[in-house]
């Protein structure tokens, strides 16, 4: 009887890492790959539209670092983003997995367009993800660059920070939620999870 539920219990663990570590799937239920363009939309529709940068400031329209966004209409498929895991060389984008989110755009800003978590803002007391990043090189100094996918649900999924890319490092942990200040959907710490899906940015080009 011992043996069974130690054979039970090896097994249930086998399949909840498994699952845990799992590939994540596109809209055509691909495996999303590092390099590869895609758009992040929301699961709800109705709700607004996909990912874009915007100015983080209502004094400019020029204000940099761009924040993150989600486009005001649900047509809008905003911009493409490319996932790069860490460590580097993976075949897959897997969940629960450490990456960088970069959009895969130009912008006015003379600076990246890698995701970053940025510092607790003073009239909001919210930390907003913003772009100017760094991408690559995990440790303590990157480690507000570092996202996760992790599931919603049985088979969708949202976006979360809580970099595991410095053990000794204390993280900043929560789900990525949006935001409504200001006429515009903001992407920020904490809150509702945002729950998203992945679409294929050359869908029906081959790519």
């Amino acid at each position: 009887m011992k043996v069974l539920v130690v054979l039970c219990f090896l097994l249930c663990s086998a399949s909840a890492e498994a699952t845990i570590f799992a590939s994540v799937r596109d809209t055509d239920g691909r495996s999303l790959r590092p390099g590869h363009e895609y758009y992040i939309l929301p699961l709800f529709r109705g709700r607004g539209g996909g990912l874009t940068l915007a100015a983080n400031s209502n004094e400019s329209s020029f204000a940099c670092p761009l924040a993150v966004a989600q486009a005001r209409s649900e047509v809008d498929s905003g911009l493409p983003v490319i996932f790069s895991p860490a460590p580097e060389g993976s075949e897959f984008v897997k969940m629960s997995t450490d990456l960088n989110v970069r959009f895969s755009a130009a912008t006015i800003c003379v600076q990246s367009t890698v995701w970053q978590l940025g510092d607790v803002d003073a009239s909001t007391g919210r930390r907003y993800v913003i772009s100017g990043g760094v991408e690559g090189n995990p440790s303590a100094g990157t480690a507000s660059n570092w996202f996760k996918i992790e599931r919603y649900g049985e088979r969708d999924y949202k976006l979360v920070h809580c970099p595991s890319v410095c053990q000794v490092c204390k993280v900043v942990c929560g789900d990525v939620g949006v935001f409504v200040e200001g006429g515009k959907r903001w992407l920020g710490l904490d809150g509702d999870p945002f729950p998203v899906i992945f679409k294929n940015a050359h869908a029906g080009t081959g790519n």
